[in-house]
């Protein structure tokens, strides 16, 4: 009989843990049969325990409830809030007296006859329904003692630990084949039985949830606020020991929440907010941490009313407070003993604040942020760490320290120093580029306060709403590792997720992902759904790719031209067709070589678009990203090089991508356009001034002929003389703005493009 009545003690506690939640949100849903015939199962079941178990003032009080119920269930009465009152103080007397008889205590029965009286006074007859019945698939369960969890756990880190060390001594000594075969069989049994083990201590979080709807109703009923609690992620799993430690800190929050963030209706009418007030817990799973988010719409933290009381309190002066940055300030609000309440009630006002909170979220290796928009809500989020959790690791290596990153969260690595790798600094940020793929970098030999030294290996790692480069001296071994909260100093500095012990057996810190990116200042936001980066400074100008070209010169070129970078076969460069062609993956684009190609065997192209039009150009080696000086000293003739700009006292080409584009793009589109020679002494005037002018109006402009090529027309000044035998129709310009004849001044554009179209043709 003790066994039975310790399973029934057992049973009924789990269930009430989940049952007033399942009663709040019958009330806002009377027709919802499924939470209702759940609720009468319980009362029906724990009526028909106590008659076994002679329990006689828990069956009168289950047996009450059931008959009210069956009303219900049968269409004969409704709900109502006296009726849900009535019920959940039933619920909480039957919680009461189980715990009572667990304990060993005996409790008066005072007040239990009007628990039941109440029933009946809250339910009032209505018309029947009909309302059909879903069925629930059975469910296979065993109970466990916690105690018997955490030594199986033990005993599965330890195994881990084992197979770890064999298979690193196996690989230093050698091993026969066979035996390797072994330890290949032995690690797929352990890796099966460490994740059943696993599953075995971890809960669904909904155990954490599914006492809020309840409390949050009473409190908002006992400060005569109106709220509507939205739940999210009560399917993520967290280890039982942390649900039960999370208990007390997510209750107090919430009941904050209510009491200090959530205005009264009358004060949110006034601030043109709706009289309901909303609030918001979810949890969602981080690599190997748990984030628990608590949101609400109401005030936020006044960060001026805590820094008047805490000056009033004499802990700092005033001028100390307001010196303070935005975070510190309202960092604040972790003052021990602080409490902003006037009047001390039930719920708040004591002294017992948030500072209690903190230690105990830290005492379990977690962390607590905060995010605060006054008069719109403030958003509370907690970092909690799955304990005793065993996972797939990569170690990496920065100077003479180890550290364990977990391989969820890596994307990929890549060694620097390949041709598709850069990594560039725009002001005072660094980036990196892989492949055609930039992303922000963060260096961890500089995040963690080591000399500086250049990164050998990248490590792409991923967190919520981007991702980012992690530049590391190098990368280790692949191991799977039992990870524990570090002490409450280190996981409050929010670069580490907890610390491990590998088979070396020398103590590694595991680094939080998602925690480096916010201590480096990284903000990541969604562009689109299918688009994601991070915010990075970014210093004002156009942005340039530095090369070294094949002839040795050192050029510039925007880099928003620049699809990609990557390097070809020399072989698949062929002089065809009178052109440089390049074949690429099943296609044949225009190519621009300034230098000798034919005796290397790769070289590195530029993918240039225009957004509609290809042409790659063979370069020697990318260089840098830099800012393409505002400053550009015209070219003398047209061609390829459009100008020089002074970069660090030196002077560097600037390509001509007009040109480079009309030269050798599309044939339809040259055979189109006509033909303008520039044919004059002033040329660099008539290349800067006049062909921006003449392209603008749909002519190809050139101030040297290819050979075959024939003008439509030629531009000269009146200065010039005509060479022997001229076809070709000629436009004069004149340099001044009064003259006779056939000239034309050469700022009046409309005479300009005027006479260059007679002589064209008409086009």
């Amino acid at each position: 009989m003790d066994d039975l009545l310790q399973e029934f003690i057992a049973e009924t506690r789990e269930t009430l843990q989940a049952l007033s939640g399942e009663i709040v949100a019958w009330e806002s849903a009377p027709g919802d049969r499924d939470r209702l015939d759940s609720i009468f199962r319980f009362v029906h079941t724990v009526k028909g325990s106590c008659g076994f178990l002679d329990l006689p003032r828990l069956a009168r009080l289950s047996h009450a409830a059931e008959d009210v119920l069956a009303a219900v269930r049968a269409g004969e009465r409704t709900p109502d809030t006296a009726l849900v009152n009535a019920v959940l103080a039933i619920v909480d007397r039957i919680g009461e007296l189980v715990e009572a008889i667990d304990a060993g205590h005996a409790i008066d029965d005072s007040g239990e006859d009007l628990l039941v009286a109440a029933l009946d006074a809250g339910a009032q007859p209505v018309a029947p329904l009909s309302v059909a019945v879903p069925t629930r698939a059975q469910t296979r369960s065993v109970r466990l003692n916690v105690d018997l969890l955490d030594r199986m756990m033990s005993g599965m880190s330890d195994m881990v630990l084992a197979r770890n060390e064999l298979a690193r001594r196996l690989r230093d000594d050698g091993a026969d084949p066979s035996v390797e075969a072994a330890l290949e069989r032995l690690s797929l049994t352990v890796a099966e039985m460490r994740d059943t083990v696993t599953r075995t201590r971890m809960q669904k979080i909904d155990a954490l949830f599914s006492a809020l709807p309840r409390m949050v109703r009473d409190t908002a009923a006992e400060l005569g606020k109106s709220v509507t609690l939205h739940i999210e992620g009560s399917d993520v799993e967290l280890d039982r020991e942390m649900i039960e430690m999370m208990r007390d800190p997510l209750v107090h929050i919430i009941r904050n929440s209510i009491d200090h963030g959530i205005e009264p209706p009358a004060l949110r009418r006034l601030a043109k907010k709706r009289e309901n007030g909303w609030l918001a817990v979810s949890a969602r799973q981080s690599g190997n941490q748990i984030i628990i988010e608590i949101a609400d719409d109401g005030r936020g933290i006044d960060t001026d009313a805590l820094i008047a009381k805490i000056a009033q309190d004499g802990r700092r002066s005033e001028a100390e407070l307001r010196a303070m940055s935005p975070q510190a300030k309202l960092d604040l609000i972790f003052e021990p003993g602080l409490s902003t309440k006037q009047v001390a009630t039930a719920i708040s006002g004591r002294g017992v604040g948030m500072d209690v909170v903190r230690a105990n979220v830290e005492q379990i290796g977690g962390r607590i942020d905060l995010f605060n928009t006054p008069g719109a809500g403030l958003r509370i989020a907690i970092h909690v760490p799955l304990t005793l959790s065993i996972m797939s690791t990569i170690g990496v290596g920065v100077r003479d320290q180890r550290f364990a990153i977990s391989r969820q969260a890596i994307e990929e690595i890549v060694r620097v120093g390949g041709q598709t790798i850069r990594i560039d600094r725009i002001g005072d940020t660094l980036t990196a580029t892989v492949r055609d793929r930039r992303m922000p970098l963060i260096d961890l030999g500089d995040l963690l306060g080591f000399s500086s030294r250049d990164p050998a290996m990248l490590v792409i790692v991923s967190v919520s709403g981007g991702s980012y480069a992690l530049a590391v001296d190098a990368v280790l071994d692949h191991e799977e590792l039992v990870i524990k909260p570090a002490a409450p100093a280190i996981m409050a500095t929010g670069i580490y997720a907890g610390q491990t012990l590998p088979d070396s057996g020398l103590p590694m810190l595991m680094l939080d992902c998602a925690g480096i990116a916010q201590v480096a200042g990284l903000v990541f936001t969604r562009a689109s759904a299918a688009d994601q980066e991070a915010e990075i400074e970014t210093v004002p100008g156009v942005q340039a790719l530095l090369f070294e070209d094949l002839d040795g010169c050192r050029r510039i070129v925007p880099l928003s031209v620049i699809d990609r970078v990557e390097p070809v076969a020399a072989g698949a460069i062929r002089l065809s067709a009178g052109r440089l062609r390049l074949s690429v993956e099943g296609g044949i684009i225009p190519l621009v070589a300034l230098g000798e190609w034919a005796s290397l065997p790769a070289v590195s192209v530029l993918r240039l678009r225009d957004g509609t039009t290809e042409i790659a150009y063979a370069i020697k080696e990318a260089l840098d990203i830099v800012e393409l000086p505002a400053a550009i000293v015209a070219a003398h003739a047209v061609g390829p090089i459009a100008g020089v700009v002074a970069l660090d006292g030196e002077q560097i080409e600037v390509l001509d991508l007009f040109w480079i584009f009309s030269a050798h793009g599309a044939g339809e589109v040259e055979a189109e356009a006509p033909l303008c020679l520039l044919d004059s002494a002033e040329s660099a005037w008539m290349t800067t001034f006049l062909k921006p002018v003449l392209e603008a109006a749909g002519y190809r402009v050139t101030a040297a002929l290819r050979p075959g090529e024939v003008p439509r027309v030629l531009v000269r000044m009146e200065s010039d003389a005509d060479p022997a035998a001229n076809t070709i129709p000629v436009v004069r310009l004149r340099r001044d703005a009064e003259g006779a004849g056939d000239t034309i001044f050469r700022y009046d554009r409309p005479a300009v493009l005027a006479a260059v179209a007679r002589s064209a043709g008409g086009r």
